[in-house]
């Protein structure tokens, strides 16, 4: 059950109107990175968690990350409140549009949206579940969400490099901050697990999981602890990178007789004739440019 306080998590003060920092502050409205997407992805982590510790952090966090989206709609809508009105009572002509928004995206959030929160990101694409990446392992989602909140505090850093509006600046800030703090939480709920490397059940195929293939090679080779120790062996040798696993490499099926006869049928069917050299629609109707073809005039 969700109950709604009326006071925001943070008091936002916006020194004046500005269209266009509203359209790039929908990244974090309804993009990838942003607060409805990290809302959903903790929310229906918890909805099937079935450790209690873990649980209720992540309905603690998701419903936080609805806060957020509260004071980061909020600023939206106090950046647009100039234009709504004049927008709405046809105070605004065509050319006095485009010099408020400079021609950004922000001319198609007013127009559809009537200055209002959409949830598009600042390119005006929709919000999607798609955005959502869990896969039902604590291990992995975990992980998942640390870099989820590693990826909004960037956003978070850039958007705040954008503007000079203090209050805006400030609760930004505070909003970055907390993308921080979640991903302790998170950190710490990845090592309350023991062991929780590697993600799962079924452990890795020993024969394997030591290797480094060094299949990059060439100027711009780099050594170090990802590849280089007593835990890892280096596999550079060209012939030693493929069909590793002692076989020769090629890839088989079983099929019955019928459809082995299906497929030799299709295969004799759609053969290609590598002696004919036919003249084709490319040839009939080149031009300059197109190259060596069987049309003299389209020679160069």
């Amino acid at each position: 059950m969700y109950m709604h306080n009326k006071r925001l998590q943070y008091t936002v003060h916006v020194a004046e109107p500005n269209p266009q920092l509203a359209v790039l502050l929908l990244e974090q409205f309804g993009g990838p990175q942003g607060e409805l997407a990290a809302a959903m992805r903790y929310f229906t982590q918890a909805l099937a968690e079935d450790d209690p510790g873990r649980k209720d952090m992540l309905y603690d966090i998701s419903t936080e990350e609805l806060s957020h989206l509260e004071i980061i709609g909020s600023i939206i809508t106090l950046l647009n409140k100039g234009t709504k009105g004049e927008l709405a009572e046809g105070m605004i002509e065509a050319a006095g549009m485009r010099l408020l928004t400079g021609n950004s995206t922000s001319q198609t959030e007013a127009i559809l949206y009537g200055s209002g929160t959409a949830l598009v990101n600042s390119s005006g694409v929709p919000w999607t579940a798609a955005y959502i990446d869990t896969i039902g392992e604590p291990t992995a989602d975990l992980r998942s969400n640390i870099a989820a909140e590693a990826r909004a505090k960037m956003v978070y850093e850039r958007l705040i490099n954008v503007t000079d509006d203090p209050g805006i600046k400030d609760a930004l800030t505070f909003l970055m901050t907390r993308e921080i703090a979640h991903q302790k939480s998170f950190e710490k709920a990845l090592y309350a697990i023991t062991p929780n490397f590697p993600p799962g059940k079924l452990p890795g195929d020993p024969a394997y999981t030591d290797l480094y293939f060094d299949i990059s090679q060439g100027a711009g080779n780099a050594s170090g602890p990802w590849n280089q120790g007593a835990q890892w062996e280096v596999v550079d040798d060209r012939d030693a990178q493929s069909a590793v696993d002692g076989g020769d490499g090629s890839a088989s099926v079983e099929l019955s007789k019928t459809q082995k006869a299906a497929l030799q049928a299709f295969a004799a069917r759609t053969a290609s004739n590598p002696e004919g050299d036919p003249l084709t629609g490319a040839d009939l109707g080149a031009g300059p440019g197109a190259g060596a073809t069987k049309n003299p005039a389209a020679e160069p």
